[in-house]
């Protein structure tokens, strides 16, 4: 291990943190977002096709065992599952409850932090306040949503307001803006989940313009009257159509102008408490291809009518890869399929489930399916029609009604995202091992529950881990390796050097060899390591950044009572030692 002196390394961190305040901020163009550099992360997964990926390799599977913190530093209070976006040595960070601290990203020194003032009553009508997934970047602005339901932008040198755009009154339609935008061809596509008070007017998908705010086009995630797929509610009075949101963060290709992004459950879930368990309910937990110009449905496929909360609302993986499952394992194929052709897909683990789900691209036909972790509510899809047919057994109706369901609504897959790495054609998740007996506890909808279903989480009989990280062919769909342990874990993010690195409810942070999942490196950070891991690189040194705190799936902590996790809200960074290549 290579040492330096502490006095000769503080001089380092300093002149580099003076030069990083003196730069000139260099604007980001729709150019940079669309191929951007290894040495930057502009966007919540590191590119607009969500791979959750970074070529850097600085940092890699012979020497990770070196790194090293480099700095550290608290966030404001709240539940923290923040996105750091690093521009040119500049870190911008969203911290809970509406705030964005700028820092230096080699010192670790705030240069500004925005918090904006949240309304008094704002508990009163939206819940969970405090969620600040991400944020985004363009042009001179950091634009992000907010608690009171509007799209702010603000100077990205100083952190003041340039632009606000109202969504909407969140007296009347209240809406959860937890996770941000994505800017795509200087539209920001922002996504939302929607409050069942908010009535279907909430559940809207917008786009506007990057620079100026002005609001170009939304689209209602449930149908509005005369619009396609309005019948498919039946005669569920339109004013009482709730709850199917978007709350997730879409991707886009630019090649075909579409925006891919998942939807969730309806508001009472079982669907005996709505109109019947023979409709689709559109869009509830579906894909939506969304033209970015117009704000058009292109095309949508249905992961399945959820009568348990199984949000399909988590990342889209754009992939060019061989379509070539493998029978062995993949249970559900597209008969059509000519071996080994390539094509453009969105894949991964859309939803809760943990269902892989691969469609194309271009028209949103199935390709192929298969189950990762235990699930019994999907009971097949066909391949030539994609439809799918939920588990006769796992559905309710009528109140008092209770099954044993695989995974819970805390997943199986949740917020905490996957990563495909190009290096090896391999995606990888983080998911939970997950049951419960769930009852039906509402037969309308109803204010009382939002989803009208109500259990205890456990371990599914036989299962004595909650985590998991699981890799999978893009191509072939072939398992390659799991990764079990007892802690439940958080996202992920691949890199060019080998790695996979993971967090988890215990406060471990990892890298895991991304052809074997074997452990290379691991740190105790002391809390929930609830943020998404990313890396970036400033005057060619490599840095890893993990962040800790409070979230939803901390509550899984139950599953395994000797797990001791605090939620202490800090960013972490990491790096190798000076010298060490």
């Amino acid at each position: 291990m290579v040492r330096y002196p502490l006095l000769a390394l503080s001089a380092l961190l300093l002149h580099t943190a003076v030069q990083a305040s003196e730069v000139p901020f260099r604007p980001v163009t729709d150019k940079m977002l669309q191929a951007p550099a290894g040495d930057d992360w502009l966007m919540w997964r590191g590119n607009l096709a969500a791979w959750g990926y970074s070529p850097l390799k600085q940092v890699n599977s012979k020497n990770v065992s070196q790194l090293q913190l480099v700095w550290s530093r608290g966030t404001t209070a709240g539940r923290q599952e923040g996105t750091p976006l690093i521009h040119d040595g500049i870190m911008y960070f969203p911290e809970p409850t509406d705030a964005i601290a700028a820092i230096d990203a080699v010192s670790g020194d705030l240069l500004w932090e925005y918090k904006r003032k949240i309304p008094d009553d704002i508990r009163n009508y939206v819940r969970n306040i405090d969620d600040h997934r991400s944020i985004a970047i363009y042009d001179n602005l950091i634009i992000g949503n907010t608690v009171d339901d509007h799209v702010v932008a603000l100077d990205a040198k100083t952190g003041k307001v340039v632009w606000e755009t109202p969504i909407a009154d969140y007296h009347v339609h209240p809406a959860l803006q937890s996770s941000g935008p994505i800017v795509a061809n200087g539209k920001v596509i922002s996504t939302r989940g929607c409050d069942p008070r908010g009535g279907p007017l909430a559940c809207v998908i917008t786009a506007h313009d990057a620079k100026t705010g002005k609001e170009l086009w939304r689209f209602h995630t449930i149908p509005s009257p005369g619009e396609p797929g309005y019948d498919s509610w039946g005669n569920v009075p339109y004013e009482s159509r709730w709850h199917v949101g978007a709350w997730m963060t879409p991707s886009y290709d630019p090649d075909t102008n579409l925006i891919y992004v998942g939807t969730s459950v309806t508001s009472p879930a079982p669907k005996f408490a709505l109109d019947g368990n023979d409709k689709e309910y559109l869009y509830n937990n579906s894909t939506l291809a969304i033209d970015a110009t117009t704000g058009k449905l292109a095309w949508y496929y249905q992961h399945v009518v959820d009568h348990w909360d199984m949000d399909h609302t988590m990342e889209r993986m754009i992939v060019d890869t061989a379509v070539a499952p493998d029978a062995k394992e993949v249970a559900w194929i597209n008969p059509r399929l000519k071996p080994g052709e390539k094509r453009r897909v969105v894949t991964g683990i859309p939803g809760k489930t943990g269902i892989i789900y691969t469609l194309d691209a271009k028209t949103g036909e199935f390709l192929w399916g298969r189950p990762t972790i235990r699930q019994n509510v999907v009971e097949k899809i066909d391949g030539a029609t994609g439809k799918v047919t939920v588990n006769p057994d796992a559905m309710f109706n009528k109140v008092g009604e209770s099954h044993y369901i695989c995974p819970t609504p805390a997943g199986g897959r949740n917020w905490p995202a996957g990563a495909y790495s190009p290096v090896t054609g391999l995606m990888y998740f983080p998911m939970q091992n997950t049951c419960q007996t769930m009852t039906a506890v509402l037969d309308r909808p109803s204010l009382a529950s939002a989803y009208g279903i109500r259990g205890e989480p456990e371990l599914p009989k036989g299962e004595t881990n909650l985590g998991t990280v699981q890799a999978y062919s893009a191509a072939t769909g072939k398992a390659a390796w799991k990764y079990d342990q007892r802690a439940g874990v958080f996202s992920l993010v691949a890199t060019g050097g080998g790695l996979i690195f993971v967090g988890d409810l215990a406060g471990r942070f990892r890298a895991l060899d991304h052809t074997s999942g074997k452990i290379l490196w691991e740190v105790n950070l002391g809390s929930a390591v609830s943020g998404f891991p990313v890396t970036y690189a400033v005057g060619g040194r490599q840095y890893i950044v993990a962040s800790t705190g409070g979230s939803n799936p901390v509550s899984l902590n139950s599953l395994t009572p000797e797990v001791k996790s605090r939620v202490d809200n800090n960013i972490f960074v990491f790096a190798l030692p000076p010298g060490v290549h």
